[in-house]
């Protein structure tokens, strides 16, 4: 049905995605799907604080028939309370306005060969291990402001890299490198301010020989203005939306950039 639709397969990422989260479709009689997208969930497993929404896709042959609109209003009512996010492009958007979602962020889409500098910090960045995993939960969850366990836990098989960030022996960010078709995707990149998260960048393309992607909150100016001084350019920008609350919770301050616009 990616396919269909113009998009690419991204297997890589939609089995993190149902793995992670949960897969919502509508069952074509004549074989197949007619529409599909993923939630995933954050917070206590009973009790979720956050869903994103992502991967929302119609088969061509069903579009302009409103079942878009009938799996989006069918995923609002499942999730009850639960607060939604989501990335909307320009053509998703007014359908998801008017269901109820306002625009409170935006986010850039960067591509491109980074080209590497004279290093800008003496930030130490090396590969994480797994005696960092409980520094880096804990870390996430107080910038995210919800558990992502289940995010977190799955990168080190996910990704190609995953680093950290330190001073003083204490992780002050990590950011992670996935494969998607024939680019590595930056992201999640959280970080204590934008000098570690420029170090965190740049150790990451310094080990790889691939084009990166990367979907950055459109404050981090600097970050942004930075990226595309060592190479990469803009690709387009989507809108963050959200539906029962009036902002993404946590600190945005160190959230730069997330796992992927599909998961938030």
């Amino acid at each position: 049905m990616s396919e269909d639709r113009g998009w690419p397969r991204e297997e890589h990422k939609w089995g993190f995605l149902l793995a992670a989260g949960k897969g919502y479709g509508i069952d074509d009689p004549d074989g197949g799907l007619v529409s599909a997208c993923v939630v995933t969930e954050y917070g206590p497993h009973d009790r979720p604080v956050l869903g994103s929404i992502g991967m929302v896709l119609v088969a061509e042959r069903h579009a302009r028939q409103g079942i878009g609109r009938r799996l989006m209003r069918h995923i609002v009512s499942a999730m009850g309370t639960t607060p939604l996010t989501l990335h909307a492009t320009p053509y998703g958007r007014p359908l998801y306005e008017e269901l109820g979602f306002k625009i409170t962020g935006r986010a850039e889409m960067l591509r491109g060969r980074f080209t590497a500098g004279e290093p800008e910090s003496e930030i130490i960045t090396r590969a994480a291990t797994a005696e960092d995993l409980t520094a880096i939960l804990r870390l996430d969850e107080e910038v995210f402001g919800a558990d992502r366990t289940h995010i977190v836990t799955r990168l080190p098989a996910f990704a190609d890299q995953l680093r950290v960030a330190e001073e003083s022996d204490r992780i002050i960010g990590y950011a992670a490198a996935w494969p998607n078709m024939d680019t590595h995707v930056v992201g999640p990149l959280i970080a204590r301010d934008t000098r570690t998260a420029k170090a965190l960048f740049a150790s990451l393309a310094a080990h790889t020989n691939r084009p990166l992607r990367t979907d950055i909150d459109v404050r981090h100016e600097e970050l942004l203005v930075w990226a595309k001084e060592h190479g990469l350019a803009s690709v387009a920008f989507n809108a963050v939306m959200t539906y029962g609350i009036a902002e993404l919770p946590g600190d945005w301050t160190r959230r730069f950039a997330p796992v992927t616009v599909a998961a938030t």
